[in-house]
């Protein structure tokens, strides 16, 4: 199915771009959190601010999208992003440490969740059989906000320091929340009536293995950030990590287009698991000078849009009815989870042991680790596309 047919669908565009621009604060916060808090912390405190956050965008997520199951997209997404602004706002008040770790927290738990608010949207805008290529583009075009974000952040931050940085971001997700929810197709969207159950989505059992092999690989990528900062230290310019985490996002963009080429089969997810994780090996070589770091950052961007797309269509198969934007929330929120795990446990490594490529271990491990999880899951949905007209969770 041709992209350009599916980008010339009425509204496709349009919300496409506005839940990138109101997902650049997932790029771009994890780096303006950390120059922030690096102009008067450690670096395990910075890590700790982040890994705040990004809890606080785990638990947000699936409880602001279960709502929206509910409700409509709209208003649950306009209170989220009020509060995650007053959040940002209050962090760069120049508050004590405590203070600040409750208002990144808050900061995530508003995030609007636009990933689950926009993939609910594909079949009451698409043909079944333009379904898999809107997730496809999906991921790939979700890659610009891991390029764009950091790059965002950083030159804020040359301009107007620390506080411009986090204000930046605050701004750009305010600006995508209220672009996203005037479209019509959002206006009118409404969950699919079912059965509800305290459990909602997590009844899944296949479900379940998938999000934890999702935190594994989330600890993986979200480790990267604080292990980029200390190795952009360490060469003498520390926005330099802005650039390094942009060609990381630049390398999925790569991966991302060349997957909207090839069928996803969920059968793959254990390779494509192994493949990320080995990618991240050469990253321990810390080259110097350091120009040599970028193309090992591209190559260990390249298989994460692969990975992702054949999640997502495996949740599409697996979620119960009626809970598909909370189900695409779960996956979002375990990543979440465990980018906010390996963000701490990276400062904490870092802070304890005084070697840069220290900081490059984690990855490699604990993605190697999500591939066993994989496994059954793979087994559970072998065809990865759903072919036969039924929506999100039509087989629980």
């Amino acid at each position: 199915m041709s992209l350009t047919t599916v980008l010339r669908a009425a509204q496709v565009a349009r919300v496409l771009a506005a839940s990138c621009v109101g997902r650049l604060p997932l790029g771009a916060a994890p780096v303006a959190l950390l120059l922030y808090a690096r102009e008067s912390l450690s670096i395990a405190a910075a890590g700790l601010l982040v890994g705040v956050y990004t809890a606080g965008l785990a638990v947000g997520g699936p409880v602001l999208a279960r709502i929206a199951d509910r409700l409509r997209q709209p208003p649950v997404m306009l209170a989220g992003a009020a509060l995650s602004t007053l959040g940002f706002v209050v962090l760069v008040q120049g508050v004590p440490l405590w203070a600040a770790l409750i208002a990144g927290l808050l900061a995530g738990l508003g995030a609007p969740p636009f990933e689950a608010g926009l993939r609910v949207l594909w079949r009451s805008l698409l043909d079944e059989e333009q379904v898999p290529t809107a997730y496809t583009l999906d991921i790939a075009v979700q890659e610009l906000i891991f390029i764009f974000g950091p790059l965002v952040a950083g030159v804020a931050v040359a301009l107007g320091g620390g506080t411009a940085g986090v204000l930046a971001t605050a701004a750009l997700q305010l600006l995508g929340t209220v672009w996203f929810v005037t479209t019509p197709a959002v206006r009118a969207w409404r969950g699919e009536p079912a059965e509800r159950h305290w459990a909602g989505a997590l009844r899944s059992g296949p479900l379940r293995l998938l999000l934890t092999a999702v935190v594994l690989i989330g600890a993986g990528v979200g480790s990267l950030p604080v292990a980029m900062l200390d190795y952009a230290e360490s060469v003498g310019h520390r926005s330099f990590s802005s650039w390094l985490l942009a060609a990381q996002a630049f390398g999925a963009l790569i991966g991302g287009l060349v997957n909207t080429r090839v069928r996803v089969d969920a059968r793959r997810l254990p390779l494509l698991g192994a493949l990320l994780g080995l990618a991240y090996v050469p990253l321990l070589l810390t080259p110097s000078p350091a120009a040599l770091m970028v193309p090992l950052a591209v190559l260990c961007g390249l298989f994460l849009p692969p990975l992702l797309a054949g999640a997502f269509l495996t949740v599409d198969r697996i979620a119960p009815a009626g809970t598909a934007a909370e189900a695409f929330a779960w996956v979002a929120t375990a990543f979440s989870v465990g980018a906010a795990a390996g963000a701490a446990i990276d400062g904490a490594i870092l802070d304890a042991v005084t070697s840069t490529r220290a900081g490059f271990i984690l990855s490699p491990v604990v993605i190697l680790l999500a591939v066993p999880w994989l496994r059954p899951v793979a087994r559970h949905a072998p065809g990865g596309f759903v072919q036969d007209g039924a929506g999100a969770g039509a087989r629980g």
